[in-house]
């Protein structure tokens, strides 16, 4: 089994949804990352250039979210992940992505994907 490096939680504000209303205001999303990464070179050197920067990908995707528009959840994680691993290079992803208050009913909604090299 491969280290893990996570981010739990990270609020987003983005423009994403299907409707003519959603394409005009923020909405908050929340993502929990899972990114596969051997921590065994920082942990050996302390060095922060050998492992995952969690605030460098937190501010990525905080970036990647206020440049860019989607309908949907789906394509949004699907691009999303795609990127950083391309730019962070690690091995492999879960995200989970959260539209809180999408549905009235429920807490949030969303997607769960896995992509690896």
């Amino acid at each position: 089994m491969k280290d893990l490096v996570l981010i739990e939680g990270l609020h987003v504000d983005a423009v994403i949804g299907v409707y003519d209303w959603e394409k005009e205001i923020l909405q908050n999303l929340v993502f929990d990352l899972e990114m596969a990464h051997d921590n065994r070179p920082a942990a050996a050197t302390d060095d922060l250039s050998k492992t995952l920067d969690y605030e460098a990908i937190s501010n990525f995707i905080k970036q990647y979210c206020l440049e860019n528009t989607f309908e949907l959840i789906e394509t949004l994680a699907e691009r999303l992940c795609a990127k950083l691993m391309d730019v962070f290079e690690f091995e492999s992803i879960l995200m989970t992505l959260r539209k809180p208050g999408a549905v009235s009913a429920a807490r949030s909604v969303g997607v769960k994907i896995y992509r690896t090299r």
